[in-house]
């Protein structure tokens, strides 16, 4: 009976310990896989072999196709069944990521997840928040079911005058998302991280424009 109730105070103590991200010296050894460039079709078309060769999945092959899917051209019904799986991934990340600073958008075949860094960064240090752990921790369940698609993890910094400082804190916040993903079991052969520093705005660069300019982006790609 002691043993089940010092079972339960760890388990009960383990869910309540601030996450912080290992070592930085450790995170190219979480990272191994990962591509450290833009999510192009060029540079998924090249990285597809190491993909399938890391245990990754297709989209074709991952989804039941309709009886109507067997007869036509391949290609046209290769297109239809991703878009058919992109749909319900964004449907379902939607429904579980009903949080301020948290948007989830479609542009073409792709998802894109956007988060605020506010939303899943500590105020003042350069670290995930405990709602940013548990935030990711949905997402990463939520990706290891749809796992036959690439990810793209870019971050992004409000205007500053340093490029140099933007892009390295920008690759920053894309890193510690990827290990944390990686931490949580979400294969790196899917990943490519950039940090794109002050490129790419979405808000004005005034007081509340710059809080949203400040954040990672993950782009999900169909795998096929």
């Amino acid at each position: 009976m002691k043993l089940v109730k010092i079972a339960s105070l760890l388990l009960l103590l383990s869910g309540c310990v601030q996450y912080s991200s290992p070592d930085r010296r450790t995170w190219s050894m979480y990272l191994k896989g990962a591509s450290f460039s833009d999510m192009t079709e060029m540079a998924r078309v090249a990285k597809r072999p190491v993909y399938l060769g890391a245990g990754g999945k297709l989209v074709p092959s991952e989804v039941e196709s309709d009886a109507q899917l067997s007869y036509g051209d391949k290609v046209t019904n290769d297109n239809l069944v991703a878009r058919q799986y992109m749909s319900t991934l964004e449907y379902e990340l939607y429904d579980a990521l009903r949080k301020p600073g948290i948007s989830v958008q479609r542009a073409g075949t792709d998802v894109v997840v956007i988060l605020v860094r506010d939303a899943i960064m500590e105020l003042n240090v350069a670290d995930i928040s405990s709602t940013g752990d548990d935030t990711l921790k949905i997402i990463a369940k939520i990706l290891k079911k749809y796992d036959a698609t690439f990810m793209e993890i870019a971050g992004y910094t409000d205007a500053m005058r340093d490029k140099t400082a933007a892009g390295a804190l920008s690759l920053d916040m894309a890193e510690r998302v990827g290990v944390h993903f990686a931490q949580h079991g979400i294969n790196t052969a899917r990943m490519f991280i950039v940090g794109r520093g002050s490129a790419r705005p979405i808000a004005a660069q005034d007081d509340i424009g710059r809080l949203t300019n400040r954040r990672v982006e993950i782009r999900l790609a169909p795998a096929r």
